[in-house]
């Protein structure tokens, strides 16, 4: 029988997250195969190469973006899709180019990821993900991805974002922009 479920390989180094989606995806009729990283990952797919792969983007290591070039390599015809808590048109493009079929940013749910799949299927609200972020949306984003290479330090984040530090305080408290 699991041989005519669609195979799925779900890579995100954040366990818990990993393996409540992996439930669910199992839970809609898919074979899921986990990793937490680039060459876990590798390994799976080397050994069989899935139709789908859900990547998170910022993992340890080897990032999303590199481990979607070797997929691609080891089988151009699986579908990727790209999954990140910190998304910018510049990586989603990259994610793209390089052979993804779609880019979302967390949360994301079931439904979504698996629509994001196949957009010609999807739903308009499934699909409203893809319009262009408003200004606020991608500096707010930009803000909490500095942060967190900054590991929170907010005095760091500041100098490479060239602001005062209140004016960071400020601007990285405030809640998520409307897309």
């Amino acid at each position: 029988m699991a041989e005519s479920r669609p195979s799925l390989l779900l890579v995100d180094d954040d366990a818990t997250y990993r393996e409540r989606l992996a439930k669910a995806i199992t839970a809609r009729g898919y074979e899921v195969r986990t990793a937490a990283d680039t060459e876990a990952a590798i390994l799976l797919a080397e050994a069989e190469s899935p139709e789908f792969a859900v990547l998170d983007l910022r993992m340890p290591g080897e990032s999303g973006l590199d481990l979607l070039r070797r997929l691609m390599v080891i089988d151009p015809t699986t579908k990727v899709l790209m999954l990140t808590g910190y998304g910018s048109i510049a990586t989603a493009m990259e994610a793209v180019r390089l052979g993804a079929v779609n880019y979302l940013t967390k949360p994301a749910d079931v439904d979504d990821i698996l629509a994001a799949f196949s957009p010609e299927d999807a739903s308009p609200e499934a699909t409203a993900d893809l319009a262009t972020p408003s200004l606020a949306r991608v500096e707010w984003e930009h803000i909490q991805r500095v942060l967190n290479d900054c590991e929170g330090n907010l005095s760091e984040a500041a100098r490479r974002l060239g602001m005062h530090r209140r004016s960071l305080q400020r601007k990285a408290g405030r809640k998520r922009p409307a897309k």
